[in-house]
């Protein structure tokens, strides 16, 4: 369900002067069901503590009128607009599709330009190419896994190219970190958790 989850879906555009990479943002299958999940069991609870509080069954399944109001159906209401909540949350990610931008190092420009969507506004950064020391690999393996393409950049924390999200396949992300060194003309680092 993570919704800062970034995926690079791969290089659009790629020439000898230029290479383009599309971020996947919070549209994802997994968020559509999440999403779906929370906002039928929000209703789903919301209406079990109607029909306790009514004494009328509103859901076609089981019994819930006979509920006692306090505290069964208060605690179920509670839940009912708790997952009502999350899910009018991540709705409203998946509608911006938060996260989701643009990579793009050209070389003519001696630039790298980064682009993501933020809730509100386009977040935008331009960083000279020249400022770019190495590729690094961050690979941390257990309970949190996660395995993402940085940029080492001079005078600058570490940045991210793609998000936390999912752990792709290590042949895969160690193709794309070696494509990327070598188009930038840098190394390629290495580091495992």
């Amino acid at each position: 369900m993570s919704a800062d989850s970034q995926e690079i879906v791969g290089s659009e555009n790629s020439s000898e002067t230029c290479l383009e990479q599309s971020i996947k943002g919070s549209k994802k299958l997994s968020n559509y069901l999440v999403g779906s999940m929370l906002t039928i069991g929000g209703i789903g609870f919301s209406l079990a503590a109607l029909s306790s509080y009514f004494g009328k069954d509103f859901l076609p399944l089981g019994n819930p009128s006979t509920l006692i109001f306090v505290p069964q159906g208060l605690v179920m209401g509670l839940y009912g607009i708790a997952a009502s909540l999350m899910a009018t949350y991540l709705w409203f990610l998946i509608s911006v599709d938060f996260g989701s931008g643009v990579n793009v190092f050209d070389k003519e420009k001696g630039s790298l330009f980064l682009s993501r969507k933020g809730f509100f506004k386009e977040v935008a950064v331009e960083i000279p190419l020249k400022d770019v020391k190495a590729v690094k690999m961050e690979i941390k393996e257990g309970f949190n896994a996660s395995r993402k393409i940085c940029l080492r950049i001079q005078g600058r924390k570490d940045l991210p190219l793609n998000g936390g999200g999912e752990p792709r396949p290590l042949l895969e992300l160690e193709q794309e970190g070696a494509e990327l060194a070598r188009f930038l003309g840098v190394n390629l680092e290495g580091l495992v958790n």
